[in-house]
């Protein structure tokens, strides 16, 4: 496992680069050749990035994607979880709880995991929400609510860069896209990647991480919009969270070599079927 459990600040570094292109290219794409479709194009980068974005804060609450401590603590602070007005610290200790507690009644994702498979009616009434914004509404109200100098400075610093660099650029009603992308992409990208880690696990009670926890295989276009930084192998990463992100899909190899997948109730094959897996049939 050596070699798998390597943090390495090169990779991160790189990482951490890649997603913040992406999400400059999100918002210098309409400002170039501005029309609708530019637009919508642009939100949809900004919605799957906005959970790249997530998925990289959750890598620093773990403390395994840069070598330091400091650094992970730092970058997941003020840049990464600063950007989404998340806490490092509250999530960590709910998120360590997560793991130490999958496959038994108290992980405190039991409850918005037994709520899948849904029927379809209500499974239409979630998705429904998420894409007109009332999920996202409903979040940022009680984000704003709480709002404050001393517990939100990461988001203060981090939002007030982007507006000034999205203002000295010239473009600073750019900035707007950002929130569009907020409210009514992020919700659904978020619920889908939700759905596809424990909304179809065979049997969350099973201390068995093949049992508890799925991953999905993808394509090109669900890692850069539904699926970034190698979220998709959350069994992986439920199986050892000491592993890197970036390190995921070559242990997920070795571990197909070794049959650790026998049991295809562990995988789902792209995003479409996760829908349907997690949808009660009529």
């Amino acid at each position: 496992m050596r070699r798998f459990l390597a943090r390495s600040n090169g990779r991160a570094a790189w990482t951490t680069g890649f997603n913040l292109l992406v999400l400059a290219s999100a918002f210098v794409l309409p400002a170039l050749w501005l029309n609708p479709v530019t637009l919508l194009v642009a939100v949809l980068l900004l919605g799957g990035r906005q959970l790249g974005l997530a998925v990289l804060y959750h890598e620093c609450a773990h403390r395994s994607f840069f070598e330091s401590g400091r650094l992970n603590d730092g970058f997941g602070r003020w840049l990464f979880g600063g950007l989404l007005n998340t806490s490092l610290t509250r999530y960590r200790n709910y998120h360590l709880k997560h793991h130490r507690l999958a496959g038994t009644p108290d992980d405190p994702d039991l409850s918005m995991a037994s709520a899948y498979p849904a029927p379809r009616a209500s499974m239409r009434r979630k998705l429904v929400r998420d894409c007109t914004g009332q999920t996202g509404l409903k979040d940022v109200k009680q984000q704003f609510s709480r709002l404050g100098w001393r517990r939100n400075a990461p988001f203060l610093a981090s939002h007030g860069t982007l507006l000034t660099v999205l203002a000295l650029a010239g473009i600073s009603w750019a900035y707007l896209l950002w929130w569009v992308a907020y409210l009514f992409v992020y919700q659904v990208v978020v619920r889908i990647r939700f759905m596809s880690e424990h909304g179809v696990a065979a049997d969350r009670l099973s201390k068995d991480p093949r049992d508890n926890t799925c991953s999905t295989m993808i394509s090109w276009w669900e890692r850069l919009l539904i699926g970034p930084n190698f979220v998709n192998y959350h069994l992986e990463h439920h199986l050892h969270a000491g592993v890197p992100c970036y390190r995921l899909r070559g242990f997920h190899r070795l571990l197909k070599t070794r049959g650790y997948f026998a049991s295809a109730k562990s995988v789902s094959h792209g995003y479409a079927e996760v829908l349907r897996r997690a949808t009660q049939p009529a």
